[in-house]
């Protein structure tokens, strides 16, 4: 069985970073592409940002030039380092990881509030 653990929510003042990491674990074969969606209140969820297994990054427009996605291959973890947030990047983030052997699977979410 396969579980994926977040941690690195939290409330933070407007300016400030946070990092949020992604750890799966159990019977897991090999991993393809990793990535960090986002949900706030009202509103669908989106795409923050995504590697693949090469470590080609990409990321929402939103976001761009403050957060960074990494990955280490050996932890089967996935980090997500936000610099310089704002109140807008307030939401429930999510990891999404899809498995080489058992497809796609989501993390339970994790709160980032960011105080104005």
């Amino acid at each position: 069985q396969v579980q994926l653990v977040e941690s690195g929510g939290g409330l933070v003042q407007a300016g400030g970073s946070l990092r949020l990491s992604c750890a799966a674990s159990g019977s897991i074969f090999s991993i393809n592409t990793m990535a960090w969606y986002r949900q706030a209140p009202g509103k669908q969820r989106e795409l923050v940002a995504g590697v693949t297994s090469a470590g080609r990054t990409s990321y929402a427009d939103s976001v761009k030039g403050r957060f960074t996605i990494s990955r280490d291959n050996a932890k089967n973890t996935m980090y997500l380092q936000m610099n310089s947030l704002k109140p807008e990047d307030t939401a429930v983030y999510y990891c999404n990881v899809l498995f080489t052997r058992i497809g796609n699977m989501w993390g339970q979410g994790t709160q980032v509030t960011v105080s104005s």
